[in-house]
């Protein structure tokens, strides 16, 4: 019990301290950008990705269904042309598993492998692990953003930032730990399948 719990508030600390830290780089082109709504910084750094061609097209996962096109436009700060052209709009996620599976048919659907990947800081681990346990064989680029409001220096001084982080992190727990599953049961069907035997039926991703 007592191990149990260091190994949790170290997992935080670290979960925390790492995630507090990172910022947005962008230095490898992909097929597609995708962002995660939640945010307004994340989309109008999502449009600038798509403005400098760093994808070919962006997908808007998530998005709120009282939002209309107009609405996102405006927020992404793209040219009209560009986002008329080269946008799609998910409104089918609510969650991040949600977002996963939205992601993975929308790439699915144009065929792409290489995809940069839009969303806050804190939100990042959560966001590649589902990614990861949805589309297994697609190389995530992550493009993290911090918000203006997030205290980046000395987390655990801001009671807002910590208790966001804390939260979060009790949400990527589950997620991390989905992903580990599937990476066994995947390595597990590709033994079978190496020594002969008929691969496991799987069930579809809800």
């Amino acid at each position: 019990m007592g191990m149990g719990l260091v190994a949790f508030v170290g997992g935080f600390v670290i979960f925390a301290s790492s995630t507090s830290q990172i910022g947005p780089v962008a230095n490898e082109r992909a097929d597609g950008i995708v962002v995660l709504t939640g945010g307004e910084q994340r989309l109008s750094e999502a449009g600038r990705l798509l403005t400098q061609g760093w994808g070919k097209r962006l997908l808007i996962s998530g998005a709120n269904r009282m939002a209309t096109a107009e609405d996102l436009h405006r927020t992404s700060k793209l040219d009209a042309a560009l986002f008329r052209l080269s946008v799609d709009i998910g409104y089918a996620a609510h969650d991040t598993v949600g977002n996963a599976d939205e992601t993975r048919e929308w790439a699915r659907a144009h065929g792409f492998k290489r995809l940069i990947i839009v969303t806050s800081s804190y939100h990042m681990p959560r966001t590649l692990a589902e990614l990861g346990r949805a589309m297994p064989r697609a190389i995530l680029i992550p493009y993290p953003v911090v918000s203006p409001n997030f205290r980046t220096e000395h987390w655990w001084r801001h009671v807002a930032t910590a208790r966001l982080l804390f939260f979060e992190y009790l949400k990527f727990l589950p997620a991390a730990a989905r992903y580990g599953l599937a990476r066994l049961l995947s390595a597990w069907d590709s033994s079978a399948f190496a020594n002969g035997a008929a691969p496991r039926a799987r069930a579809p991703n809800r």
